[in-house]
């Protein structure tokens, strides 16, 4: 149950050749409508993939019949010659579909700086068209994984739609959605400023807030397909709720697959004076190394949290700043609380609560330890 688990939608995963290993490289996901209502929205870096730049352009109609994706290469840095792969891409699927390739989204992730093998990249789109059903859905997951060690899906049943959705990363995890591509549908009746408007409310709390790395990929994309095949208008309030546990779900599913991480770490900040406060604190104890290396050496240390804190601009007066690990307040009015040795930091979920005793606002971003598994794994081999 994943991207096929709304009505009107077909999937498909194969093995073009791109993965010298001969894993399943190209994903599909076809609507059927009858609407075609859709949004996205990609990474902030400045360096961006041809694909990227492909569909930005194609989603500013609003309108998308289809995402075609590839893992085992980026696209990424390749010039003029790599945005005509992508738009050969677009005109492959279109071709197959009879339809325009103004309305397919195009995705890659993988290595940067090389171009695509052209020749086996359009195989591998006739055979997933081809072969598109509505039970595909796990293997479109399962094609766009890189150093993924599991497919990433997800799904919620509102009253008379369902919302389905796919995700792939495991490496470069942090802020403007992580360094993944995911593609999320439903069969829910939505106009294109809807899809816009509740993406971008859904992402900025869940994908966005994923940071394990601090590293910004060139190829990050979200897409928010919505077919209509239920005939239901969702109430939006109701649909951002079902659309964000969705996306939080894969968020999570995200750092659970960490390269290299032993602890999944939730980082909350509450009594914030405001959420830009709790979100400038949270971000910077969860891209602090000396604080990751701690988590991962099971040490409570919670001077490390502090020092953190005291890096940015947030409001809180030092003497009044609480922490917690996994429950335990080592940390009261800025100095020693409870006994450090009661912190049980063996558990891979571990929970850091940071009070800053300064409003009522609050946020939690979620990130991983630094392992030497991490170093070795990106420094290795190119990735």
């Amino acid at each position: 149950m994943s991207v096929t688990a709304p009505s009107g939608f077909r999937a498909a995963g194969v093995s073009a050749g791109i993965k010298a290993g001969g894993e399943r490289d190209v994903a599909i996901v076809i609507n059927d409508g009858p609407s075609r209502a859709a949004a996205a929205v990609f990474t902030r870096n400045r360096v961006k993939a041809a694909p990227v730049l492909w569909s930005e352009q194609v989603v500013k109609g609003g309108r998308v019949r289809a995402v075609i994706l590839n893992s085992g290469g980026a696209n990424a840095c390749t010039g003029a010659p790599g945005f005509q792969d992508t738009h050969a891409t677009a005109e492959r699927v279109a071709d197959a579909l009879d339809d325009s390739a103004g309305e397919i989204v195009v995705a890659s992730t993988g290595l940067i700086g090389e171009r695509l093998p052209m020749p086996e990249l359009l195989a591998g789109v006739d055979a997933a068209v081809a072969s598109a059903a509505r039970d595909g859905g796990i293997d479109a997951a399962d094609a766009i994984r890189t150093t993924d060690t599991v497919a990433k899906i997800s799904f919620r049943r509102g009253p008379g739609y369902t919302i389905g959705g796919m995700a792939k990363g495991a490496g470069m995890l942090s802020p403007a959605l992580a360094t993944m591509l995911s593609v999320i549908t439903t069969d829910a009746e939505l106009t294109s400023e809807q899809c816009d408007r509740l993406l971008r409310a859904a992402t900025a709390r869940t994908f966005e807030r994923v940071d394990a790395d601090g590293c910004l990929s060139t190829n990050d994309t979200v897409v928010l397909m919505a077919g209509g095949a239920s005939g239901t208008a969702p109430d939006e309030e109701e649909f951002e709720a079902l659309l964000t546990e969705v996306c939080d779900d894969l968020a999570r599913q995200l750092i659970a697959d960490a390269e290299g991480a032993s602890k999944a770490i939730a980082v909350e900040v509450v009594g914030a004076a405001s959420e830009d406060d709790a979100l400038t604190v949270a971000r910077a104890i969860a891209r602090n190394n000396l604080f990751k290396c701690a988590m991962y050496g099971e040490d409570p240390n919670w001077g490390r949290i502090l020092g953190a804190v005291g890096t940015t601009d947030a409001a809180f007066e030092p003497d009044r700043l609480n922490v917690a690990i996994n429950g335990v307040w080592v940390c009261r009015q800025g100095a020693v609380g409870d006994d450090r040795s009661k912190v049980d930091l063996r558990p891979r979920d571990v929970t850091v609560t940071v009070d800053l005793t300064a409003g009522s606002a609050a946020a939690t971003v979620w990130t991983t330890d630094l392992t030497t598994e991490y170093v070795h794994e990106n420094s290795a081999y190119s990735s």
